[in-house]
């Protein structure tokens, strides 16, 4: 097969677009840039939800799960459970939630249980 002549290639259509060294110059440097923004922007934002999002920071840690578990029989009329983590008396609530809803601007209060009126 032959290869086309100038004249024929002139009358090929063209999409009018030329990347010349001077475009190179300034895309590459545009590209290398963009692409080390991404990388710390995604960084920062996988890096946020890291360790620092535990909810248990120091209840039970040698456990590889948090298990609590009562008789019904056991409670009487009323128990309250800490939901929160931050309670000395972990696994009952001792209002530490409180002091922790302040700092955080989380809303999180204790679970209630109680026996129905007969």
């Amino acid at each position: 097969m032959s290869t086309p002549s100038l004249a024929a290639m002139s009358a090929l259509p063209t999409s009018g677009f030329s990347f010349s060294k001077e475009h190179f110059v300034v895309a590459v440097p545009v590209a290398v840039v963009a692409a080390v923004g991404g990388f710390l922007v995604s960084h920062y934002l996988s890096g946020r939800t890291c360790k620092k999002g535990l909810v248990n920071t120091s209840i039970s840690k040698d456990s590889p799960k948090v298990v609590h578990s009562f008789d019904m029989e056991d409670i009487g009329t009323k128990a309250v459970y800490c939901r929160c983590w931050k309670s000395k008396k972990f696994p009952f609530c001792d209002g530490a939630h409180a002091k922790h809803n302040d700092a955080t601007g989380d809303n999180v209060g204790p679970l209630i249980i109680k026996k129905k009126d007969a």
